[in-house]
């Protein structure tokens, strides 16, 4: 696993492999993904129907996922919030 120092390999140092992945395993992620899929949800349905306004209405949601998301994120749900709980798995 790698260190908080730079990774250096064949091709010189390389910053962008000395971070943890992390996954987004946080409950600000899955509470956006969540709304995101019933936004996606609601698109299909609108776009199988062949109805605009239910198809912006899905559109609206997986905007409304990313706000979701973005805000939980802001009130310590995030990776690493104050709301978080550290989970070493």
């Amino acid at each position: 696993m790698a260190s908080k120092a730079a990774v250096n390999n064949e091709y010189g140092i390389d910053p962008m492999h000395a971070e943890a992945v992390g996954h987004g395993n946080s409950v600000a992620a899955w509470s956006a993904v969540g709304v995101m899929l019933v936004g996606v949800l609601v698109g299909c349905i609108g776009f199988g129907l062949a109805n605009t306004v239910v198809l912006g209405a899905g559109a609206v949601i997986v905007v409304l996922g990313l706000v979701v998301g973005w805000f939980m994120k802001r009130i310590g749900y995030g990776v690493g919030g104050s709301k978080s709980k550290d989970s070493d798995h």
